[in-house]
């Protein structure tokens, strides 16, 4: 055995009709490798589902009942596309061994009768390549790991960024633009102009009304985009109960709420397993979901939150309903890009869910959104109960691709402010 590959590490199933053929084969190599046999395709094909992180090579004989070796090696390939495959062959089948190696059903062909030695470097060189092509793909998920930790922080910094770069010079022209209205009704008595007398003075009552509230909105969201640029910590050390962090975040909105006269329906149970945060996180990943409904529903809507455990990820997942007018499906699909708006409410500015998005990433979770049974729609956030510290894994190729997307974004929006 060479010192640098352990080659029981991993094993090798053969397949052969044959009897004998199986029994010299795990005799010749057993002292030097983990064997699996079977004397079918079925059969074998049951082993590699049962030892499917065990088996890094899969060697079939061509000339089997039933079930030919490569259409064997072929199913192997779609199952398990890394596993090494071999097919074993007679002189007389070198065209359908050809085909195979074109096709990318096998690695590589072998000739009966057995060489022994040869046959031993050839499963030696295939392990290596198999422990090769492992390690690479660990390292590549660590670095991707890595990749997705910078990513995270910066895309939540990137907020932050946006309101650092753009928040002075916004506000510096609000600031002038506060100061004429603010001065308007006193400019206008000092001038003794007589209210009354305008053509219609509730406009202009009104006028200065919204101004005001229009000013008072764009200062929150650039308060609330400085929050994200505080450092983010990828530590999860806050225990919490999902029911409270529900009602916490119910009670911070409870004014707006009670403006729209929607109902906040806190479904949650009492006794769901506690979740471990990253509390200022997790809050404002609450906050910034009822934000959206506050934003979005029309007056006496409903929104529903109800939680579940899932004992096999270990997870609990969240569902959020509401009952408003629903997207169709193309949109959903944006929902969580950035300046996605969903309705026309000019208190809606289109960040709140990808923020969403990204903190629930920043926990090792995933959210998504589909329609409801009876309009409106439904938010699925599955978390962690007690999610890793450091970086979050990352659970599917789909983020990587939303957050090149966002990145993209975000050079376009810092181009052109």
């Amino acid at each position: 055995m060479d010192s640098h590959y352990d080659y029981r590490r991993f094993g090798i199933l053969y397949v052969d009709d044959e009897e004998l053929s199986l029994k010299n084969f795990e005799r010749a190599f057993r002292d030097t490798f983990r064997i699996f046999t079977a004397p079918n395709a079925e059969e074998g094909f049951r082993l590699l589902e049962q030892h499917a992180d065990s088996i890094a090579v899969v060697m079939s004989d061509q000339r089997m009942p039933g079930t030919k070796g490569v259409q064997f090696l072929e199913r192997v390939r779609q199952f398990r596309p890394r596993t090494i495959r071999i097919l074993a062959t007679a002189f007389s089948d070198l065209d359908a061994a050809i085909a195979a190696v074109n096709t990318g059903a096998i690695y590589k062909y072998i000739t009966k009768p057995f060489d022994g030695e040869s046959i031993e470097q050839t499963l030696k060189r295939c392990l290596e390549f198999f422990i090769v092509q492992r390690e690479r793909d660990q390292l590549l998920s660590e670095k991707l790991s890595a990749i997705h930790k910078m990513v995270i922080t910066d895309r939540i910094l990137g907020l932050g960024v946006l309101a650092a770069g753009l928040g002075q010079h916004v506000r510096n022209s609000m600031a002038a633009i506060r100061t004429f209205i603010d001065l308007a009704p006193e400019m206008l008595h000092r001038e003794s102009i007589d209210l009354g007398r305008l053509q219609n003075p509730a406009f202009w009552q009104d006028f200065h009304a919204k101004v005001q509230d229009r000013m008072k909105a764009l200062v929150e969201l650039l308060n609330h985009l400085s929050e994200d640029a505080q450092p983010t910590r990828f530590e999860f050390d806050s225990e919490v109960s999902l029911r409270d962090l529900v009602a916490g975040a119910t009670a911070r909105h409870s004014e707006k709420i009670a403006q729209r006269r929607l109902q906040v329906l806190n479904r949650i149970p009492a006794d769901l397993p506690h979740l471990w945060v990253d509390l200022p996180k997790a809050e404002k990943l609450l906050d910034l979901i009822l934000r959206d409904e506050i934003a979005n529903l029309q007056e006496q809507a409903t929104v529903k939150f109800e939680a579940s455990f899932v004992a096999a990820s270990a997870s609990i997942c969240i569902r959020i309903e509401d009952d408003g007018p629903g997207l169709p499906e193309e949109a959903i699909r944006s929902l969580f890009d950035p300046f996605f708006v969903r309705s026309d409410n000019t208190d809606e500015f289109g960040i709140n869910l990808m923020g969403c998005y990204f903190i629930v990433h920043h926990h090792g979770g995933t959210i998504s959104v589909e329609p409801g049974a009876d309009g409106g729609l439904v938010f699925q956030i599955l978390l962690p109960v007690k999610p890793s510290a450091g970086a979050p894994g990352i659970e599917s190729e789909d983020f990587l691709v939303r957050v090149m997307t966002n990145e993209r974004l975000w050079e376009r929006l810092l181009a052109t402010a």
